[in-house]
């Protein structure tokens, strides 16, 4: 099983786990917070995901860390739980899975807008709130500029590709009188 598939089952438990137990956004809170420690931290993350260090060693390694940043369960638990079984090169694909998961379950999606220019903070809330009333889900979305696009926005949601773009329609005249 890949690193990711594994990363996704115990993302899948802990936030089943979360959902049950704990608040499932402070749960990614703790989770990160760890996670930013080890990829911060290279002698860390180097003993912490080196085969050759044993497992025990691991364990009260983070047993330790847990202590110092004061996590409780479920994470604390899972953490533990990886390094018992020698998993925690699992931990960044673990948190982006658990935070797709969570986006989920709070009904939340992610939008990626390409504009040709910068867009004003107004017009990128309009936006969003259009994008929130044609999903009819919560949206977060990230902008970036693309000066090839003439003008027009082009929205990714998923696998959805809504492209406004004046380049594109430009294209697709051009198409219409080529057929012509």
């Amino acid at each position: 099983m890949s690193g990711r598939a594994s990363a996704a089952r115990y993302a899948r438990a802990l936030l089943d786990v979360a959902i049950k137990e704990s608040d499932p956004a402070r749960v990614e809170l703790d989770l990160a917070a760890f996670a930013e420690l080890v990829a911060g931290n290279a002698g860390l993350r180097d003993a912490l995901t080196n085969p050759v260090v044993p497992a025990t060693g691991k364990q009260k390694v983070v047993a330790e860390l847990l202590t110092r940043q004061g996590l409780k369960p479920p994470v604390s638990k899972l953490l533990l739980m990886l390094a018992e079984r020698d998993r925690l090169s699992l931990l960044p694909d673990l948190l982006d899975v658990y935070r797709e998961r969570l986006m989920e379950h709070q009904g939340v999606v992610r939008a990626e807008i390409t504009v040709a220019t910068e867009i004003p903070k107004d017009r990128a809330d309009q936006l969003q709130r259009r994008l929130a009333a044609a999903t009819g889900r919560m949206v977060t979305m990230t902008t970036k500029v693309d000066p090839s696009l003439i003008g027009g926005v082009v929205a990714r949601i998923g696998s959805t590709v809504y492209d406004g773009s004046v380049a594109t329609q430009l294209q697709r005249m051009r198409e219409k009188l080529l057929q012509q």
